[in-house]
C-alpha cells in the first residue's frame, strides 16, 4: 500500500517533467528543430490534422526547416497554419516543398522566450508540488483509517519529499538547460 503511494507520486511527477519538456520543445530556439512544428495541425479537408500526417518535417540546415507535403493542394494550408501559429515564422513555398528559415533571435525575443520558459518550469514545479500534497493526503486518510502506523505515515512524508526535491531538482536543471540554449548566439 506504501509502496503504491510512492509508485503513483513517482509516475505522476515524471508525467509533469516530461510534460515540460515537451512545453520546451515549442519554444524556439536560434536553431532549426523540427520538434518546433509539433503542435501545429492543418486543415485537411475540413479536419485538424497533425503537420507530421500531412507531410514530412526536415532540417536542411542549422537556420532552416522543410516539410515536404504530401498533397501539394495542402502548402497553402500548411502555410496559413504556419502563420497562425505564435512561432514568428515566415514559411515560403516553391511549389514541391515549404522552407521555413528561422530568423535570428534578438535580445528582446531571447528574454521573452526566457521568461516563458520560466513559467513553464514553475507550472510544472507546482505539479509536482500537487502530486506530493495529494500523496501525503491518502496518506493521513490512510492514518486516520487506522491501514496504517503513525511511523508509517512520517516514513512516507519523507520519502514522498525526497522524490519531490529529486523532480523538483530536474525541472531546475532542464529549465537551466533552456535557458543556456535560448542565449546561444
Amino acid at each position: 500500500m506504501l509502496d503504491d503511494l510512492r509508485q503513483d507520486a513517482e509516475e505522476r511527477m515524471v508525467k509533469s517533467v516530461t510534460a515540460l519538456s515537451h512545453a520546451f520543445n515549442k519554444i524556439r530556439t536560434g536553431r532549426a528543430h523540427p520538434s518546433l512544428l509539433d503542435g501545429l495541425v492543418v486543415s485537411y479537408y475540413g479536419v485538424d490534422t497533425p503537420l507530421s500526417q500531412v507531410g514530412n518535417v526536415n532540417v536542411l540546415d542549422a537556420r532552416t526547416l522543410s516539410i515536404s507535403v504530401w498533397e501539394k493542394n495542402l502548402i497553402p494550408e500548411v502555410e496559413k497554419a504556419i502563420h497562425k501559429s505564435d512561432l514568428g515564422l515566415n514559411p515560403s513555398s516553391t511549389g514541391e516543398l515549404v522552407r521555413i528559415p528561422m530568423p535570428q533571435l534578438t535580445e528582446e525575443t531571447r528574454k521573452n522566450f526566457i521568461k516563458k520558459a520560466r513559467a513553464e518550469a514553475e507550472s510544472a514545479r507546482v505539479s509536482v508540488r500537487n502530486t506530493r500534497r495529494d500523496v501525503l493526503s491518502d496518506a493521513k486518510e490512510l492514518h486516520k483509517e487506522k491501514e496504517i502506523t503513525e511511523d508509517d505515515e512520517r516514513r512516507v512524508q519523507d520519502d514522498i519529499q525526497k522524490i519531490t526535491d529529486k523532480y523538483v531538482k530536474q525541472i531546475e536543471e532542464v529549465l537551466a538547460a533552456k535557458e543556456i540554449d535560448l542565449m546561444e548566439v
